[in-house]
């Protein structure tokens, strides 16, 4: 077990804290794509029973985060390129309603803080951006578009949304660890932000919908390399 963790407050429920430590670790990588879980290893890395890993590992299942492999062994989840297709296919329909609402509605302040996101993105180039750890660089892109959809004014749309991002972080973090080329966070951020700015929907659906199609196509094509390296 080579996670890090830090000692479960006991004042708080256990089967929360439980829950957020291997859902942080999950989504951040520490528990890597495809990782087996084993409930005693977990309750004694944690200090806790296995109860509370068991609850845990439950609602990890709920959000499909966590799935039972053909031995019946509980694994970190990962998902095929029929999944991959399905969850940018959602990204699509749902975020084209996220940007046209955000230019009707994205305050000054959130157009302030979208063009510092655009610009710390920018700045990871050629060796910087391979610097950066697979969890910095989702985060940068996870952020980008949180702040799109909470700029469109609906509390629906931006948690339907977390749901889709979640499993879209164990997505990327696998193609990731092949290529981080395969996250562009630069170029295309930076022209969905400018439609905003310019409050021109039909402009910023055209680039959000070219952005998608683009990671879309970029993860795909990772994902097929490296089904082709694991059968080799």
């Amino acid at each position: 077990m080579s996670f890090s963790s830090k000692p479960l407050k006991r004042a708080q429920s256990l089967h929360e804290q439980t829950y957020q430590t291997l859902r942080n670790a999950i989504l951040s990588g520490e528990l890597a794509v495809g990782a087996r879980l084993v409930e005693t290893q977990l309750a004694e890395h944690l200090a806790v029973s296995r109860t509370p890993i068991r609850e845990a590992i439950r609602q990890l299942q709920r959000e499909n985060l966590v799935t039972t492999d053909g031995n019946g062994a509980l694994r970190v989840a990962q998902f095929t390129i029929a999944d991959a297709v399905q969850l940018y296919d959602c990204r699509m329909a749902l975020e084209q309603l996220s940007v046209a609402e955000a230019c009707r509605h994205a305050s000054e302040s959130q157009l302030a803080q979208l063009e510092l996101v655009v610009q710390r993105a920018e700045k990871t180039q050629g060796q910087q951006l391979h610097q950066l750890t697979h969890y910095q660089l989702l985060h940068m892109d996870y952020e980008f578009h949180r702040l799109l959809a909470e700029s469109s004014a609906n509390a629906w749309l931006v948690q339907i949304l977390d749901q889709v991002f979640d499993k879209m972080a164990l997505l990327r973090l696998r193609t990731l660890e092949h290529n981080p080329e395969v996250l562009e966070i630069r170029s295309e951020h930076r022209r969905i932000y400018q439609a905003i700015c310019d409050r021109d929907p039909v402009t910023a659906t055209a680039a959000i919908q070219a952005h998608l199609m683009a990671s879309k196509e970029r993860v795909i094509q990772e994902i097929q390399q490296l089904d082709t390296v694991g059968e080799g």
